[in-house]
């Protein structure tokens, strides 16, 4: 059984978010003069159109519809936005350039995926867009650039991000004697790398002044980073989500400790600027780590006849039911297994694969492996790999509650690591790229 990464997950959980809220700005503008196209920023050798800057704004606006008293004002929003629309332009660049791919299959995969989760069909989807004057191939690349973008950072995170055991240890033996999880929110006044005297000053009266808003009763917490913050997650409230106490700084962990939900404290000066920060709630994580947490496991062989361009689904079926009549007859599965087996890495132990849970293959193998006692073999079945037949030896109830534990710290950890490293890593491709947004104020329509 393959250990699961502690990066894994969908990789369409992202884009399938941004098109789910980008879905009410559909409907947005339908019957508003659209102006000529034309460059929005160019960026090394790319440009961003001004369709894709005004698209990008009417999704961020469409989030906000119930509260847009908290978007800054036209120009800052529109720049905002663009600068959003740069980095993801830098990103798949250099994921081009490490030679990362994303097929049209995967696309066409994600959209059927956005489509189901809006309630419609691939062409209900197309003809959405097409009413509202939005083009579907550039709907299609877009797409495109999300996952692009995330195979990008899963790449960074596999050959830069690195958790120990012993860091696992340390984060473990932290929530055993305290289990209290921070809901928490922050606002990033930047300063640049070398940031002489007259910047700091700036940046710090900007901070201040900030605080004195929200202080002031002024301006809630949420609209003061979505219009002030220089953070990535801005336009998010600022949000930081959940978080232990092994994920903060250490510096801010201690202020923790004496903070009420609801309190503010800062300015505080980091590497980045000069930051405030919000705990929004608490809550207790120890009951939930404390719960046992069992599994049931599965121990079987299996034979596998792959299909290939020179073995069809028809031959590869009928060559697995001669195998499973041979077992029927008397022959003994691993024997057959090891003769027959086109499964390379289980051949030769005649087709063992250990215990496993039965999700481990995918679902087609988990019916297979439920659907017979210890001793049976199941009929022929077929999978992605090709057609099986498989061979239950036992089952047990394992319990997992401290491997899920570390799973889970390790990922953690892990997130921390790389949600700042990779913010670094945009910030020096920002840096070393060529740029020039050249305007954010909105385009004027036709009459």
């Amino acid at each position: 059984m393959s250990p699961r990464s502690m990066f894994k997950g969908s990789l369409l959980a992202g884009l399938i978010a941004t098109a789910l809220a980008a879905a009410p700005a559909f409907a947005q503008d339908a019957a508003a003069a659209r102006p000529l196209d034309g460059i929005a920023a160019i960026v090394d050798e790319d440009v961003i159109l001004t369709s894709e800057l005004d698209r990008a704004v009417a999704n961020v606006k469409a989030q906000y519809a119930n509260q847009p008293g908290q978007l800054p004002p036209e120009d800052v929003l529109r720049r905002q936005v663009a600068e959003r629309l740069v980095l993801v332009k830098l990103q798949v660049a250099r994921a081009n350039g490490s030679g990362i791919r994303v097929g049209d299959q995967e696309v066409n995969a994600a959209i059927a995926n956005i489509a189901q989760q809006n309630n419609t069909t691939v062409d209900g989807l197309r003809q959405r867009l097409a009413a509202d004057g939005l083009d579907f191939d550039g709907f299609r690349e877009s797409i495109r650039d999300e996952i692009t973008v995330q195979r990008l950072r899963q790449s960074y995170a596999q050959s830069r991000v690195q958790v120990s055991e012993s860091e696992v240890d340390a984060a473990m033996a932290a929530q055993a004697n305290n289990g209290t999880q921070y809901h928490l929110a922050h606002i990033l006044v930047g300063l640049p790398d070398g940031a002489n005297a007259e910047q700091i000053a700036t940046g710090q009266k900007k901070i201040e002044g900030v605080k004195g808003l929200i202080d002031r009763n002024e301006m809630d917490f949420s609209a003061a980073a979505v219009r002030y913050s220089d953070s990535p997650n801005a336009l998010e409230g600022g949000d930081l989500g959940w978080r232990s106490q092994d994920e903060i700084p250490q510096a801010f962990a201690e202020m923790l400790k004496n903070m009420q939900p609801g309190q503010v404290v800062g300015p505080i000066r980091g590497p980045s600027g000069f930051q405030l920060l919000k705990l929004v709630e608490t809550r207790d994580a120890s009951q939930a780590a404390a719960n046992t947490q069992k599994v049931t496991e599965y121990q079987a062989r299996h034979i596998l006849v792959r299909i290939t361009p020179v073995q069809d689904a028809d031959a590869a079926k009928a060559k697995i039911d001669t195998l499973r009549a041979r077992v029927a007859g008397g022959a003994k599965f691993d024997e057959v297994a090891k003769e027959s087996s086109e499964d390379a890495n289980s051949k030769s132990e005649g087709g063992e694969l250990g215990w496993f849970p039965a999700d481990a293959y995918g679902p087609d193998f988990a019916k297979a492996v439920t659907s017979v006692g210890d001793g049976e073999v199941s009929a022929p079945f077929r999978t992605e790999a090709g057609w099986h037949i498989l061979q239950r030896e036992g089952s047990r109830e394992t319990d997992v509650t401290d491997q899920n534990r570390r799973a889970q710290v390790r990922d953690t950890i892990g997130r921390r690591k790389l949600e700042d490293e990779y913010n670094r890593f945009l910030q020096e491709m920002r840096g070393e790229a060529y740029v020039d947004i050249r305007t954010a104020a909105a385009p004027a329509t036709g009459s």
